[in-house]
């Protein structure tokens, strides 16, 4: 790809109109579309890139577009915080471009295209097509410009050519592409201004040659204002990182070993030193700030107006509120008592599926971006590593209730034993800090029940059982 075809050759205005009937009903249908359920109201460009042309054989369009939805009403904000009200979101997409699409491309349509440029011809998800794609890579390999995309790389990682693509079908706020079992390009769908944790702090640990987590290989973001804005108004839009071959993310191996009545207590003691080993490496490589009084009261405020949004739109939380409203309120008066706590850069979205264990027995943790429903400057804040920690307690509990036959004790186990490994690394218990400890449980549990009401209603006893523990005992690693 020269630089001579770095321009798009077609008018970004008149081209997001022609696509912009099949992307209104596309997009909605589409596992990484934020709002579901409300109906698009502006469609409008931000970037338009031809990658190539139309006129090839395929062509391959690179877009960002901004989509605007009526206002969710008030029991709906309630439900998705802050982020339901913002009714502007920009995704990134990748169109293909044919005349016409191969049957095996079926299952990529978005549409065909009856005016406008390009009219008479049939669109589709690129990231379904291992020509357009293996295209992509090379791409990738180049460190460079196109258009207004920048194109980096690590230069001490060679990315061969002519590695065979295929997409990930587990999609989910993102789409993922596998290059020869042996790199994975992870493409960001809902972007925003700014760096993006999840090739930001990947950066870091790879600097301090931290091998719990695959370093960035290759990289690309969008500089839309002129080609000049700095790196805190780019928009990330992926990163190329080693695949690890053969490995099993965490969820699925404790569903397997709770199905085979295998004890997982070893493995959950390792993902704890492999939590601790990753925030060890983050407290070195950024700075760590101190959580006085008045930044712990504005933590615990923020956890109660989430628990009171969140009882407003459940009404099976409402009687346990005042209970959870406790664990707060005691963060709160430690703060006011004079306690101080460290935060500093964490995973933000800890949880079993987050980590992978390979074949040979190591954990590594993969996808930093943080809870994708939070706005960016919020996921880059430092945090106390209790977040993170809480995370993966709950998740303990979840694999405990997917299991065929429920195991609550098996969950108390694996719960224990990753404090236990955390412990390891770090000295430190995070159960010696029950009080932390219990706020960040006990908001995470609070996000879970917004999540399963709306979401998935089957799933509300798992949150609502840690619910009524937390409610009722005031402890956040007891048994149930």
């Amino acid at each position: 790809m020269s630089e001579a075809a770095t321009r798009p050759s077609v008018n970004s205005g008149a081209l997001l109109a022609s696509l912009d009937p099949l992307l209104r009903a596309w997009l909605p249908r589409q596992r990484w579309f934020a709002g579901k359920g409300r109906p698009i109201s502006v469609l409008e460009p931000v970037t338009v890139t031809e990658l190539l042309p139309a006129s090839s054989p395929s062509g391959l369009l690179h877009l960002l577009v901004r989509t605007r939805r009526p206002t969710a009403p008030a029991q709906d904000t309630a439900v998705e915080g802050r982020a339901a009200e913002r009714a502007t979101d920009c995704y990134q997409l990748l169109i293909g471009v044919r005349r016409v699409l191969p049957p095996h491309l079926a299952p990529a349509l978005i549409g065909h295209v009856s005016e406008g440029p390009l009219a008479g011809f049939t669109v589709y998800e690129a990231l379904h097509d291992p020509r357009l794609m293996a295209l992509f890579l090379e791409r990738l390999r180049m460190p460079g410009r196109h258009g207004v995309l920048r194109f980096e790389r690590d230069p001490g990682t060679d990315i061969p050519s002519g590695l065979a693509p295929r997409m990930l079908a587990a999609e989910q706020s993102n789409s993922s592409v596998v290059y020869g079992d042996t790199f994975i390009l992870k493409l960001f769908r809902r972007v925003m201004p700014g760096v993006n944790p999840d090739l930001e702090l990947p950066l870091r640990l790879a600097g301090r040659g931290c091998a719990r987590v695959p370093a960035p290989a290759a990289w690309f973001h969008a500089v839309p204002a002129g080609g000049t804005a700095p790196a805190a108004e780019a928009y990330g839009l992926g990163v190329v990182q080693p695949y690890l071959a053969g490995a099993e993310d965490g969820w699925e191996l404790a569903l397997r070993m709770i199905g085979k009545g295998e004890d997982f207590t070893g493995e959950a003691r390792a993902i704890g030193r492999a939590t601790a080993e990753v925030h060890r490496e983050l407290a070195a490589a950024l700075p760590t700030v101190t959580l006085g009084r008045a930044q712990v009261e504005l933590i615990a405020d923020g956890m109660a107006e989430r628990l009171t949004s969140a009882a407003r739109a459940v009404p099976a939380l409402r009687p346990f509120a005042p209970a959870l409203l406790t664990a707060y309120e005691a963060l709160a008066d430690l703060g006011g008592e004079g306690q101080s706590w460290t935060a500093q850069r964490v995973h933000g979205d800890l949880h079993l599926g987050q980590c992978l264990r390979s074949p040979d027995g190591r954990w590594s943790l993969i996808d930093f971006e943080g809870e994708p429903a939070r706005p960016l400057a919020e996921r880059r804040l430092p945090q106390p590593t209790a977040r993170d920690v809480a995370g993966m307690l709950r998740s303990f509990d979840y694999a405990a209730y997917s299991a065929e036959l429920r195991a609550p004790e098996w969950a108390a186990d694996c719960r224990a034993a990753y404090c236990v490994g955390y412990a390891e690394v770090t000295g430190r218990d995070p159960r010696t800090d029950p009080v932390l400890l219990r706020a960040h449980e006990t908001d995470k549990a609070v996000y879970e029940v917004l999540y399963e009401a709306r979401h998935r209603p089957d799933w509300l006893p798992v949150p609502l059982a840690a619910v009524r523990r937390l409610a009722g005992n005031g402890s956040a690693d007891d048994d149930h």
